[in-house]
């Protein structure tokens, strides 16, 4: 498909006319040499005819040169009846984020020009994106990228898988071929086992989301493996299984996960994060089920197998019991404790004779140490009584000697306090006033007319009343003064 700008329309008209002018002859010959174009000429009204024309098309990579230093890519793109040469420059191709590949299919946008000095024709190419299918699997590619850089399709996450699963989650379309033929698949190879079935959509938009809920649904409803699976298809019908969210899903499955997506060509996105990809859904119930007769070749194999260990095993012990059996030991139980019962004959023996002279001996030695006790403690009594005594009368006659300066020192000390306390001095005469409060009356600023006071005398307190008050000039005097 083409667009033609009006300024690229006149540049072409004005070409096709400078064109016909130079072909045109008059009947002179002198008129057609003026008329003559040289090579570079002509090129040149070409080139300029063709850049003038700028076009978006979609055709097919059929041809690809990168090769490092060069300025350009250069590539041809083609249909079912032309092909067409191609060039963009490296910053452009760099900038639009497509990797070329043979077989793309790609759309550009850009303008035809000439390369005089070998008269070829190239497409100038200004942008370039992927059309298509080849836009899709270009997204395709990006996730796949960014989830393997997460780590969701390392080899050491996934897990294996149950050798004999009892309940098996099957999430598929419930109208395709691929649900009997799984079901079919399992039933023959496993019938014991039970399949819960999550019908979905597996195409359109709605189908990632209904598919991440029918992995919730037989998980939650006690799935130990979850098969999703569909039919083959062209590569849009199964743009569902390269959705991100189901991806991630899969990927956080509590359970493992088996696809079997397509045909065996066919790859996805969910194929990619699953513990486990089969090549087509009758695949998938194969690795999820083990096969009838593999299972009875597998039965028989341990059975014998335990039968041999058992019978191994017995004949063993067997053995091992009789050369018990034949034991001193066992023929005779006293052999067990005899060398015991011989040395405890022994030591009795030896106790009951050396036990009485034990006694003797020990006796002898108690009675001696009574009559020393009893001969010495009488004398040593005397003595410690006579050095108490002694001691406590020096007690005496020093305490006398250490008391007596203490004695006139206090007897002055009691004097002085008795000068100076305000007892003493109200037994003289004198009284103390204090307010309510409890504070000594010093100023008359204190208890100013009418207010109560408590007058302290020698026998007793007066409440009293302030009728009236009156400053009276004293002088201060200091020690100094005084003497």
């Amino acid at each position: 498909m083409g667009e033609r700008g009006e300024g690229g329309r006149a540049n072409v008209d004005a070409a096709l006319s400078r064109a016909r002018a130079a072909t045109s002859g008059t009947a002179g010959g002198e008129s057609r040499d003026a008329q003559t174009l040289s090579v570079s000429a002509a090129m040149a009204l070409a080139k300029g005819a063709l850049e003038g024309v700028v076009v978006r098309l979609v055709g097919e990579v059929s041809e690809v040169s990168c090769k490092p230093g060069y300025k350009a890519a250069y590539f041809t793109v083609k249909d079912k009846s032309a092909s067409l040469p191609c060039m963009m420059w490296n910053n452009r191709y760099e900038a639009s984020g497509v990797r070329l590949v043979v077989g793309q299919l790609v759309e550009l946008t850009g303008r035809f020009t000439l390369y005089a000095p070998k008269g070829r024709m190239n497409f100038d190419v200004f942008s370039l994106s992927l059309a298509g299918e080849g836009m899709l699997r270009q997204q395709v590619a990006d996730l796949a990228r960014k989830l393997e850089a997460e780590g969701l399709m390392r080899a050491e996450r996934k897990r294996p898988l149950p050798k004999l699963p009892q309940c098996i989650g099957l999430v598929t379309s419930p109208r395709g071929a691929a649900v009997h033929d799984v079901l079919r698949t399992l039933r023959r190879r496993f019938p014991l086992a039970r399949v819960l079935v999550a019908g979905v959509p597996v195409e359109g938009r709605e189908a990632p989301a209904r598919i991440v809920e029918g992995i919730r649904c037989v998980c939650a409803a006690g799935a130990e493996m979850v098969l999703v699976v569909r039919g083959g298809g062209s590569f849009e019908d199964l743009m569902p299984f390269n959705d991100e969210g189901l991806a991630r899903a899969i990927a956080a499955c509590p359970v493992p996960v088996v696809t079997g997506i397509g045909h065996e060509p066919d790859t996805s996105i969910a194929d990619m994060v699953a513990d486990l990809r089969a090549s087509t859904p009758t695949a998938a119930a194969e690795a999820a089920a083990p096969a009838r007769e593999s299972l009875e070749r597998f039965f028989e194999a341990r059975a014998r197998s335990l039968s041999t260990c058992v019978a191994r095993s017995l004949e063993r012990e067997g053995a091992a019991l009789s050369r018990l059996a034949d034991r001193p030991v066992f023929c005779d139980a006293t052999l067990l404790f005899a060398m015991e019962a011989q040395t405890l004959d022994i030591y009795a023996d030896r106790l009951a004779r050396s036990l009485p002279r034990a006694l003797e001996r020990d006796g002898a030695a108690l009675a001696a140490a009574r009559a020393r006790l009893t001969h010495m403690l009488p004398r040593a009594t005397e003595r410690e009584r006579a050095r108490v005594e002694s001691l406590r009368g020096r007690l005496i006659v020093r305490g006398g000697e250490m008391i007596a300066p203490y004695r006139a020192q206090t007897g002055i000390a009691a004097a002085r306090l008795h000068d100076l306390s305000p007892l003493a001095i109200i037994g003289r005469g004198y009284a103390v006033a204090r307010t309510e409060e409890g504070a000594v009356v010093k100023s008359v600023d204190q208890a100013p007319p009418g207010a109560p006071v408590v007058v302290a005398v020698a026998d007793g307190e007066l409440a009293c009343r302030v009728e009236e008050t009156r400053h009276i000039e004293t002088t201060v005097l200091t020690w100094e003064e005084k003497a």
